[in-house]
């Protein structure tokens, strides 16, 4: 009897260990993003992309230097 109850005990601590450890590893997932980057599209050109690399005048949003310069375009 006391056999069983040490073994019931041993893999219940192993089994909480475990848990515990995938629990951590979650917790410090690299991959996992805190703050998401929001994307937006380029007036000239359509092209969606981050805000973090994107150029902004005014209300809009652009791809590159140049067509920021050309502005945005007229028919899409």
């Amino acid at each position: 009897m006391i056999r069983l109850l040490f073994w019931i005990a041993l893999i219940a601590a192993a089994f909480w260990l475990w848990r515990k450890f995938k629990i951590s590893q979650q917790a410090q997932d690299p991959t996992r993003l805190d703050d998401p980057l929001r994307m937006v599209r380029c007036a000239h050109c359509g092209v969606h992309l981050p805000t973090d690399r994107a150029l902004r005048r005014g209300g809009e949003w652009y791809c590159s230097q140049q067509h920021l310069e050309q502005g945005p375009q007229s028919s899409r």
